[in-house]
Parts: C-alpha cells; structure tokens; sequence
C-alpha cells in the first residue's frame, strides 16, 4: 500500500517539481498540495496523508513555518509523519524541530531531492515512525559542540557566567551586586576572573566589557542562516 504523502511549499516551482518526482515512485501517492501552512491543514481530515513534506520556510513569515507546522501536526494529527526540507544546515532550526522528540521525523537538506531514493527512504522511514536526520547536519552540529567544548567560555564557573549574563545587558559591578545578592568587591573579582580567562586582561575596561559581552551573545545566541548585526552594549 502506497504512502499517502502532501506536500507543502511556497514555491509553484518546487512544490510541482515535488509533486512530479514523487509522483514517479510507486511506493508514494501524493494526495495533495499546498503553498502554506494553513491550507494544509484545513485539508488535513480530508487528505488524511501518512506523511507531510514540508519546506521549513513559507508563507507568511518565510522563517520557521515547517517547525511549526510540525508542531501542530503533532498535536492535531500525532499519527502523521513530516519530512522538513531545508536550503540551510540550522543546528537551532534541527533542535527547535526535534525538541519533543525524533518519531516520524526527518530532517533533509533541499540538496537531497533531486535523488528521489534519498527523500522516498525518508518518507517510508518517518511513515514508520523512524527518524532521519541529514549526515550534513549531524556534522554540523558535531562541530558546533567541538567549537563550544574549545570555546574559553567553557573555563568560567557558573557565577562567572551569571556575573557575564548580567555583564551582556550592560549593567555596572553595583548593579551587577544588587542583582545577584553579591558584594560590590565580590563582583569586581568575577569580572577581573573573566577577563583573565577570556584573554581580555590587557584591554581597557570599557573594552574589555564590549568584548566579553560579544563572546557571550555567540556563545548563547541560537545561529541564524544570515549574518546579523550584534546588539549595542
């Protein structure tokens, strides 16, 4: 019995093109398609689909829709599958996904539809309640942890990382101390520990500050698909 599969994308183009591959394998019947979201799922009961595929971006907004489209479906339809399709190897955009668990999920770079074999095993898989997640993404988000094990972040004791959290919003030693119930002096050898330990002990105070607040919001910020520009501190 042929997996009964819709499709969601934005794109005319790719939705159709989607539609068309898939429909060449005989193991998936496509039973409908839609450019966003809602449409979808005002059509769930009647397509009653084993498995949804869905670009992570669309219509409205174009940022995380998949994941939430997901997250719906997991509420309203549990016993659905969803394939997110993605142009960008997110690891916040693959944890925000997985984050109530990995049953009949995939997670698929969009570089992997041209091979039909690649996307159908994903849907078979998910339709099973499996979980597939892209070998690029994995690496990616091995790397991420080796970079955060390296980070100098990683040598600061828990009240350094409170003392350089309140250091991030911008706030004086004195309002740091009221903050966190701490003596002024107290403070003022957390934030001299810090810069020792983030190499800023040479730079001037002001300096310093700018810079553990930077290293601070990379270290915490979740990664976007753009560069963006760092908030003032």
């Amino acid at each position: 019995m042929a997996v009964r599969v819709v499709v969601a994308e934005g794109s005319l183009i790719v939705r159709e093109g989607l539609r068309e591959l898939l429909a060449t394998s005989p193991t998936v019947e496509v039973v409908g398609t839609y450019g966003d979201p809602d449409s979808l799922l005002e059509r769930i009961r009647d397509d009653r689909p084993d498995v949804v595929v869905t670009d992570i971006r669309m219509p409205p907004t174009n940022t995380d829709e998949g994941i939430r489209l997901a997250e719906q479906l997991r509420r309203q339809s549990p016993s659905t599958g969803v394939v997110v399709l993605s142009q960008y190897s997110e690891p916040g955009h693959v944890l925000a996904y997985l984050e109530h668990g990995s049953d009949g999920r995939a997670y698929l770079l969009k570089e992997r539809i041209h091979d039909r074999g690649q996307l159908v095993s994903a849907i078979d898989s998910v339709s099973r309640g499996g979980s597939v997640i892209d070998p690029k993404i994995v690496e990616v988000l091995v790397d991420s942890r080796a970079r955060q094990e390296r980070s100098a972040l990683a040598e600061l004791t828990p009240r350094e990382r409170d003392v350089l959290a309140e250091l991030a919003e911008g706030k004086t030693n004195a309002a740091i101390a009221e903050s966190l119930v701490l003596t002024k002096r107290a403070v003022e050898k957390h934030v001299n520990s810090i810069f020792m330990k983030l190499g800023l002990a040479g730079a001037e105070d002001v300096s310093k500050r700018v810079k553990a607040t930077l290293m601070y919001l990379a270290d915490i910020s979740p990664r976007t698909d753009e560069m963006s520009t760092p908030p003032p501190v």
